[in-house]
This record gives structure tokens, C-alpha cells and sequence, in this order.
């Protein structure tokens, strides 16, 4: 398409309605594109556009002369008008446009691109092996990320210990009243409710054999070894575990996280020692107040369906359940902590610049962090039964 300039009359104030005009001049096809191409005013133009018949000529010349305003949409048509014509075998020429009309055509006609292919259609199977081996190079990438990291906060939590200046003393109150006593209200209603259950259920199974009091032992051995301790840190990964990735997060959206760094403050005695500091505090107090809680729930029950009386459930209680059903579930806590803490600041140091990305971490922290906990739940049992424990 060749492009040429001349001068046009200047247009009036009011604008015309895009018309099309087209004419013949021996083996010349003159197309004039008249009043205001614009996107208001060319609903009606795309069937003239249609209509132009080209038979016999060898040449065309778009005559911009007459336009008086030409905008995008306008300068795609001419321009696409222009590639329809050279398509068909004539030899197309642009004049009587103006410099501002002939940029617009120019910028339009660089970016016209064919549209691409559709894509091929997948073999289903190679889909399904494609996504497993994505998805497995993931998981492995970010374990290995989790377990650097993990070497990183025991080498800030060694240091911390043989500095204790280094440790924040203030932050780590603060935090142990929001993950402990704050969580109170919530774990100590889910282990009632749990001892409930069970000794509702198992009072129920039990009744069959005739062997109802051993309930007690039941309520008190699940609450003690298992449920007490995993009821708790699954309430704290979603309490805390989540609020520690979220507020990371948002610190690192903001760029609060690089300030710190470029004061000369570092993120791990900052932000990840206090939470994991105030975390392997409170979890074993509260795990001692949701064993309480769940043998509290087991005993209402048992003086409700079984008419065993509180000092007959304790002293049974006492008697079937040995000492170290206890400390089983009281040494789980400050692990499950730890894996709760480090997993949450973690995702939260992973935390894009985006606030779609805070709410993805969070909720990534709290899966991860309860995955870990059963895992490491299933290997305690495995060590504890080993060792006769």
C-alpha cells in the first residue's frame, strides 16, 4: 500500500456520518472514505465495506481527503480495506490524509498480526503424566525450599539462645497472648466437645459387651495421647499459623521487610523468633488446658449416660490411664509448634507483591502446617510404640 499526502479542506465544526463512496476511473477503483470514521459512527459501514466490487480493475485509491475524523477503529477499516483489495490482485494507493490519519494507519496496519492457531488437542494421557510431573517438581521444590529454611530458623533459634539479648522479650509476650490465651475460649470448646464424643460413642459401642466403665479408659487414653494434642495445633495452625503468614505478607506487599533489611534489621530475630519463641511456650499449656477440658467433656457424659459420678470417673480415670498418657501428648506440643510457626512465617516470606497472593500463602500455610502435624502425629506413634510407651 502506498502511502501519499495532500492537503485536504479543513473540516467543520460539526461532524458527518461516516460515509463510503466508490466510483470507477478507467481501470481505477476510487473509494472515498467520507465524514467522521470514528468507533460512534461506523455501526453502518462493515456491509458498504462488503459490498465493494473490484472486477476489472487493476488499480484502487483510497481517497482519505473528504475524512473528517479518524480514530482507531476508523484507521483499521482503511487499513484493512486497503490488505482486502492488494489480496485481490490490485495495486492499492492511500492519499489525501493527513499526517495525524496517515500515524494512526501506520500504528495499525505494524500490528496487524494473523491470529494463532488454535492449539493442537492433548493426548489426555500425556496431560495427566504432564500435570503429575508438574505437580511432583513442584512439591519437591518447595520441600526443598522449607527444609532451608528450617536449617535457617534452627541456626537464628541456636543463636538466639546463646544471645538472649537477641531475643525480644516484649514481642514474644504479645504474640504468646494472641496464639494462647486468646485461643483458649476455642480449643477448650472443641476438646469438651470432642470428650463428649467419645465417651458418648464409645459408651454406646461399649454397652453390647457389657463393658460400659471402660469408657474412662477410652476418653482417657484418646484425649491424653491423640486428640488433645492434635485438636490443638490444628486450632493454632488456623488461628496463628495463618494470622503469622498473613501479617509476614502483608509486611512483605508493603516493602516493611525490605526497610528492615536496608536498616540493618533482621527479619528472622524480628519477625520469625518471637512467634516460634511465643508458640513453643504456649502450646504445651494449652494442650494441658484441652486434655482438661476433653476429660471434662467425657465425665458429663459418662455421669449422663453411664450414672458414674465424678470421683468414681477420676478415680477410674487414675487407675486405667498411666502417667505418661500424659507426657506423650505434652512432648508432641513443642515440636507441633515449632513445625506450626516455621511454616507460617515461612509462607509469609513467600508472599508475592500482590494481595491474591497473601490469601494463597495463608491458606498454604495452614494446609502445609497441618499435613506436617499428622505426619509427624503417625511417626511419634510408630517411635512411641516401639520404645513401649
Amino acid at each position: 500500500m502506498t502511502l501519499a499526502h495532500r492537503s485536504p479542506p479543513e473540516a467543520s465544526d460539526g461532524l458527518q456520518e461516516a460515509r463510503l463512496t466508490s466510483r470507477r476511473d478507467d481501470d481505477c477503483l476510487i473509494v472515498g472514505f467520507v465524514g467522521a470514521w470514528t468507533t460512534r459512527s461506523l455501526d453502518d459501514q462493515e456491509d458498504a465495506l462488503a459490498a465493494l466490487s473490484p472486477a476489472g480493475a487493476g488499480r484502487a485509491r483510497l481517497d482519505l481527503s473528504a475524512t473528517s475524523e479518524l480514530d482507531t477503529a476508523g484507521a483499521w477499516l482503511v487499513h484493512r480495506t486497503a490488505r482486502d483489495l492488494e489480496a485481490m490482485g490490485l495495486t492499492v494507493e492511500l492519499e489525501g490524509a493527513r499526517d495525524t490519519h496517515l500515524g494512526l494507519i501506520r500504528t495499525v496496519s505494524q500490528h496487524d498480526a494473523p491470529c494463532p492457531p488454535p492449539p493442537e488437542a492433548e493426548n489426555p494421557i500425556v496431560a495427566v503424566v504432564l500435570h503429575a510431573g508438574k505437580a511432583t517438581f513442584t512439591i519437591c521444590s518447595e520441600a526443598r525450599d522449607l527444609v532451608g529454611f528450617l536449617g535457617h530458623t534452627i541456626v537464628a533459634l541456636l543463636r538466639s539462645l546463646a544471645q538472649p539479648s537477641r531475643i525480644r522479650g516484649k514481642a514474644v509476650v504479645n504474640h504468646m497472648e494472641k496464639a494462647g490465651l486468646d485461643a483458649m475460649p476455642i480449643v477448650g470448646l472443641i476438646s469438651f466437645l470432642i470428650g463428649v464424643v467419645l465417651a458418648y460413642q464409645g459408651a454406646d459401642q461399649l454397652a453390647r459387651f457389657g463393658a460400659q466403665i471402660f469408657t474412662i479408659n477410652l476418653v482417657g487414653i484418646g484425649v491424653l495421647r491423640e486428640m488433645g494434642i492434635i485438636l490443638t495445633a490444628i486450632m493454632v495452625a488456623g488461628r496463628s499459623g495463618s494470622a503469622f503468614t498473613a501479617q509476614i505478607g502483608t509486611m512483605q506487599v508493603n516493602e516493611e521487610i525490605d526497610a528492615m533489611r536496608t536498616i540493618g534489621l533482621d527479619p528472622m530475630d524480628v519477625l520469625v523468633m518471637p512467634r516460634i519463641f511465643a508458640l513453643v511456650l504456649v502450646m504445651p499449656l494449652l494442650t494441658f488446658y484441652a486434655d482438661i477440658m476433653g476429660l471434662l467433656g467425657g465425665a458429663v457424659m459418662a455421669m449422663l449416660v453411664l450414672d458414674i459420678s465424678f470421683v468414681q470417673f477420676i478415680r477410674q480415670l487414675n487407675d486405667a490411664v498411666p502417667i505418661w498418657s500424659f507426657w506423650v501428648g505434652i512432648i508432641k506440643a513443642p515440636i507441633f509448634a515449632f513445625i506450626i510457626g516455621m511454616v507460617g512465617c515461612y509462607e509469609g516470606f513467600r508472599v508475592t507483591r500482590s494481595a491474591e497472593s497473601v490469601g494463597l500463602r495463608t491458606t498454604t500455610s495452614v494446609v502445609e502446617a497441618i499435613f506436617l502435624v499428622i505426619v509427624l502425629d503417625a511417626m511419634f506413634s510408630i517411635l512411641f510404640s516401639f520404645i513401649g510407651i
